[in-house]
C-alpha cells in the first residue's frame, strides 16, 4: 500500500538534520511519497522503518517478465482496480496453445499463422505475445514439440505439462527464451519449484481456491521462488471472473502479498466466437495472460482490439505525429485535407482517402490528441492553429495551389481560416465516409 507523505514522516527521525539534502524531514517525506527520491538518502532511518518503507515501495502486483529482448512479455505491476483511477500499466498477454499431439507439419503450419498474426490499428501494431505448448502424450514427444516451436518463433513460450521430466527437458531447450513453466500444484510443488529455481524461470501456480493458493505461494516464496503467476483452474466463466477479481482486490486493497502476482486464464470453448467472448471477459477482469486455442485472424483481432481499447492511457489519447502526410502518388497539384492528430480521426480520414483512389495530402494539426469537434470546442483546432501548422510544415512550398479542405463539422472556421492563412478554404463532408465521393467530384 502506498504511503502518504505524512505516513512516511511519522517513520522518520524528525531531526531536520539536512543530511538528505532537504531542509526538513517533512520535505523529504513529501518527495519520498512522490518517489522523487529513495529512502536510502536518510542515513538515520531505523531498521524497522527501512523494512516498512521497502515493503511499501513494492508494487502490489509484482511485475513478471517472460521471454526477453523486443518480444518479451511483461505482466503485473498494476496499481488500480479501475482504469479511470489512473491507468492500467501492463497489457494482458495473449497466447495461443499448440498441442504436442499435432504432427510436426501441423505444428509448423499453426506456428507460421501465429507468427504472422500482426495487425495495424490507429498507428499501433497489435500481435500475439506468446506461444504455449501443451503436453498430451509422453515427455519425449513434448520435448520434441518444444524444440520445434523454439526453433521457429521468437515469441516467449509457455510450457504446459504436469510431468516434471517433460518440463525439465523442455527447460533445457528453451531456457534462453525465459519461458513460463505451467504449472505447480500441491502435488508437484517441490519438483516444479526446484525446476523454476534451477532455471531461474517464472512459475505458474494452480489451485482451485484462493485459500489454498496462498498456502502454495507462501511455500514457494519460502523456497526462493518469487516470480509467480496464479491460475485457479478451469471453471465457469462467472466463477473465473470472480476469482480474477478477488486476486486483484486482495493484492491492491488488502495488500495481500501472497496473492500479489499476475493471474492467468485458459479458455475452454472450442467455438472461435465463444472463445473470443470468453477471452475478452478474462482480459477485462483481470487476467495478466490469456491462453486460447484458436488462431483465426478474425478471432485474434477482436481480442487484440479490445485489449488496445482497455489498455490505452485515459489521460493520454492515442495520437500521431502532427505533420503533412502524403497518400498514394500525390504530387504538388493533389488536394490537401486537414484533420487533427487524434489517431482515430487521422486513420479514419486516411482510410477513406485511400478508398477514393485519389492521391492527396493530409495535414495533421497538433490538437494534443483531441478529435475534431472536441479540439474545436477546446480551441485547439482553430484558424490560428491550422495556419500555424500550414506554415510550420511549409505547405505553400510543398504544393502548387493554396486550397485546403476542412471537415464539414467545423465549417464555421472557413472565413477566419481563409483570412488568417491566405488559403482558399473548401468545406468538406461532415463524415469521413463522404470523402471518396467528395474527392471524385472535386474540381
Amino acid at each position: 500500500m502506498a504511503f502518504s507523505g505524512l505516513d512516511i514522516y511519522k517513520l522518520l527521525p524528525k531531526t531536520n538534520c539536512r543530511d538528505c539534502g532537504f531542509a526538513t524531514c517533512l520535505a523529504f517525506a513529501m518527495q519520498l511519497a512522490k518517489k522523487s527520491v529513495t529512502a536510502d538518502k536518510c542515513s538515520h532511518l531505523s531498521e524497522e522503518a527501512k523494512i516498512i518503507l521497502e515493503n511499501a515501495a513494492l508494487a502490489p502486483i509484482k511485475l513478471i517478465t517472460i521471454g526477453k529482448g523486443e518480444n518479451k512479455l511483461e505482466v503485473g505491476n498494476e496499481t488500480v482496480i479501475f482504469r479511470h483511477e489512473e491507468k492500467f500499466r501492463s497489457p494482458c498477454g495473449l497466447g495461443i496453445i499448440i498441442k504436442d499431439s499435432l504432427s510436426d507439419q501441423q505444428i509448423k503450419e499453426k506456428l507460421d499463422k501465429i507468427n504472422h498474426l500482426k495487425f495495424e490499428r490507429v498507428g499501433q501494431v497489435l500481435s500475439v505475445n506468446c506461444v504455449a505448448i501443451s503436453q498430451s502424450g509422453n515427455s519425449e514427444r513434448f520435448i520434441k514439440a518444444v524444440k520445434l516451436v523454439f526453433d521457429n518463433t521468437l515469441l516467449p513460450l509457455v510450457l504446459i505439462s504436469a510431468d516434471a521430466q517433460g518440463i525439465s527437458g523442455a527447460c533445457e531447450i528453451a531456457k534462453d527464451n525465459l519461458p513460463l513453466i505451467y504449472c505447480a500444484t500441491k502435488d508437484n510443488l517441490p519438483e516444479f519449484g526446484e525446476l523454476a529455481k534451477r532455471f531461474n524461470l517464472a512459475l505458474a501456480v494452480s489451485s482451485p481456491d484462493l485459500e489454498s493458493m496462498q498456502e502454495l505461494t507462501k511455500e514457494l516464496i519460502a523456497r526462493g521462488v518469487n516470480d509467480l503467476i496464479l491460475d485457479t483452474g478451469n471453471m465457469k466463466i462467472a466463477d473465473k471472473i470472480w476469482d480474477l477479481t478477488q486476486i486483484r482486490s486482495q493484492a491492491l486493497k488488502k495488500s495481500n502479498r501472497l496473492l500479489g502476482f499476475p493471474a492467468l486464464a485458459i479458455t475452454q470453448s472450442s467455438d472461435p466466437y465463444e472463445e473470443a467472448m470468453e477471452a475478452s471477459a478474462y482480459l477485462a477482469k483481470y487476467a495478466g495472460i490469456v491462453l486460447i486455442s484458436g488462431e483465426e485472424s478474425f478471432e485474434v483481432l477482436s481480442i487484440l482490439t479490445l485489449r488496445q481499447n482497455i489498455y490505452t492511457d485515459p489521460q493520454k489519447p492515442l495520437q500521431i505525429e502532427p505533420k503533412l502526410y502524403t497518400v498514394g502518388p500525390a504530387d504538388k497539384n493533389s488536394p490537401l485535407l486537414v484533420t487533427t492528430n487524434f489517431s482515430l480521426s487521422y486513420y479514419t480520414v486516411l482510410g477513406e482517402v485511400e478508398a477514393s483512389k485519389i492521391p492527396a495530402h493530409i495535414l495533421s494539426v497538433d490538437t494534443q490528441g483531441m478529435s475534431v469537434l472536441t479540439a474545436w470546442a477546446a480551441e485547439k483546432f482553430t484558424a490560428e492553429t491550422i495556419t500555424q501548422s500550414l506554415n510550420k510544415n511549409e505547405v505553400s512550398n510543398a504544393l502548387n495551389h493554396k486550397r485546403v479542405i476542412i471537415p464539414g463539422y467545423v465549417a464555421v472556421l472557413s472565413g477566419d481560416l481563409q483570412e488568417e492563412s491566405g488559403f482558399e478554404v473548401i468545406v468538406g463532408p461532415k463524415e469521413a465516409a463522404g470523402i471518396p465521393s467528395f474527392l471524385k467530384n472535386l474540381n
